[in-house]
């Protein structure tokens, strides 16, 4: 029981994030309102909410990233059910450090891409689930947006 209320809790946010937070900040800011000019990103239980997300919303978003992508990550064949559609990203950016206990989360994330044929960025840093890892897979993400 306490499985369905977590995954509740994330199918609500992704509502939210679509239909309160991104209307909202379009709103207030002088923002480019297309999929070309939006990326979503996140780290751990982010990492799996934006590949959840944005691989679920390619009309929405062009550029995807998961860093050290949690439990929370759907299966791959769930993940990517099209992986046609998946081809339509800008960039899919998986990572991962090498001794992370998450390692095999993000492997199988690449391991099915590859299979499927889908183009993607295979990060692999050196280290565990830590901040040291993150900030150099954010830092290789950022500066390969909007080009």
């Amino acid at each position: 029981a306490a499985m369905a209320v977590e995954f509740e809790a994330y199918a609500a946010f992704e509502r939210e994030l679509l239909g309160d937070l991104i209307p909202f900040i379009e709103a207030r800011y002088s923002v480019k309102g297309d999929r070309m000019h939006r990326a979503l990103a996140g780290l751990s239980m982010g990492g799996g909410q934006s590949l959840n997300f944005g691989l679920n919303n390619i009309d929405t978003f062009a550029w995807v990233g998961g860093f050290s992508s949690a439990r929370n990550t759907k299966p791959p064949v769930e993940l990517v059910p099209n992986p046609g559609a998946a081809r339509q990203l800008e960039l899919l950016w998986v990572s991962c450090g090498n001794e992370d206990g998450l390692y095999n989360i993000s492997a199988g994330v690449h391991d099915y891409l590859t299979a499927q044929n889908v183009p993607h960025e295979w990060h692999i840093d050196a280290g565990g689930h830590t901040f040291p890892v993150w900030k150099n897979d954010l830092y290789h993400f950022a500066s390969s947006l909007f080009r």
